[in-house]
Parts: C-alpha cells; sequence; structure tokens
C-alpha cells in the first residue's frame, strides 16, 4: 500500500518518540486517535515494520501493541536523521524514585496497614489476620490453634453437600 511520506513521517516519528504504538485492528476508523493518520495506513506501516523484524507485535482484544526493537532503534535513527543521544521513552530511566520490593517488610508502604492484605479492622491484634479468631474463645482459655474436633460440626448426611445440591432429608 502506498502510504504518503508525511503520514509515514508522523507515524515513524511517533513511534521513535514512544517506543510503542498501539492501534485498533478497525481499518474502517478514519484516523488514529493518537495520531493525525487514517488507521489503516499506521497498520499496514506496522505490518511492513513487523515483517522487517523492526518492531514486536502483541495482539489482544482487538487491539495491536507494536515495540521497537534494538533494530529498529537504529533504522529510526537513519530514516529520521535523529541523533544517537536520543532514545524511546520507553528507554529512558526514571527519575521518580522506585517502591520497595516488598510491601510487607519494616519502612514499606503497607506495614503501617498490616501488611500484604491492609489494614484489616475487628478483633484479633492489630491487623486483624487470620491469627485473630484463634487467639482467644469467649469462656477466656486460651486456643492452641488446632484445628476444632469432629465433633463440633453438624452432619449432613453422605450427599448434596455441595451447591445447589440436595439436602440432607430430602434425597
Amino acid at each position: 500500500m502506498l502510504v504518503p511520506k508525511k503520514n509515514r513521517l508522523a507515524v515513524y516519528s511517533f513511534l521513535f518518540k514512544e517506543g510503542v504504538i498501539v492501534t485498533k485492528k478497525d481499518h474502517t476508523m478514519t484516523k488514529h486517535p493518537q495520531i493525525e493518520v487514517p488507521n489503516l495506513h499506521v497498520c499496514k506501516l506496522m505490518q511492513s515494520l513487523r515483517s522487517r523484524e523492526v518492531v514486536k507485535e502483541k495482539f489482544n482484544w482487538q487491539y495491536l501493541y507494536y515495540t521497537l526493537t534494538d533494530k529498529g532503534i537504529e533504522y529510526l535513527r537513519e530514516y529520521l536523521h535523529v541523533s544517537e543521544d536520543t532514545v524511546p521513552a520507553t528507554l529512558k530511566k526514571s527519575s521518580k524514585p522506585q517502591p520497595p520490593a516488598s510491601f510487607g517488610q519494616a519502612g514499606g508502604e503497607g506495614a503501617e496497614r498490616g501488611g500484604r492484605g491492609g489494614f484489616r479492622g475487628g478483633r484479633g491484634g492489630p491487623a486483624g489476620g487470620r491469627g485473630g479468631y484463634r487467639g482467644a474463645r469467649e469462656d477466656g482459655a486460651a486456643d492452641s490453634g488446632a484445628a476444632p474436633s469432629r465433633g463440633g460440626f453438624a452432619s449432613r448426611g453422605g450427599r448434596g453437600g455441595g451447591r445447589g445440591g440436595a439436602e440432607a432429608g430430602s434425597a
């Protein structure tokens, strides 16, 4: 397909600046949502670059995601006449501090909320976690944390214990 040079330059410069481009798999769209170019031109240019292994393609829910490869960065640098020190946004280092590796560790973001699951108010300690209901019984005696004995459960019989199944006496 013949694509005007103006459109090709717009798509290539956007791709080089961002490092990634997303397009809907809809060839009837009048224009691409982020570039002032028909979506068909974007799809066909990306198809051409993919066949030359300049971009990698991922398809998910009727959207095509194209990311530049190292070979693609060199190709677009030559095509667009961009200096060597210019890199796509996907390769730039972030100036923001990164969050800690684990939320449950001391000093982490989730430490004051009770670890991984966040703060759970209620009984059984500061975080109200799983151990909270095992800690103390109503009669004041400490629970050993072991599983309750078999006698504490009401028996439903051998059949119909699952979802929507027959009740114990109705079969």
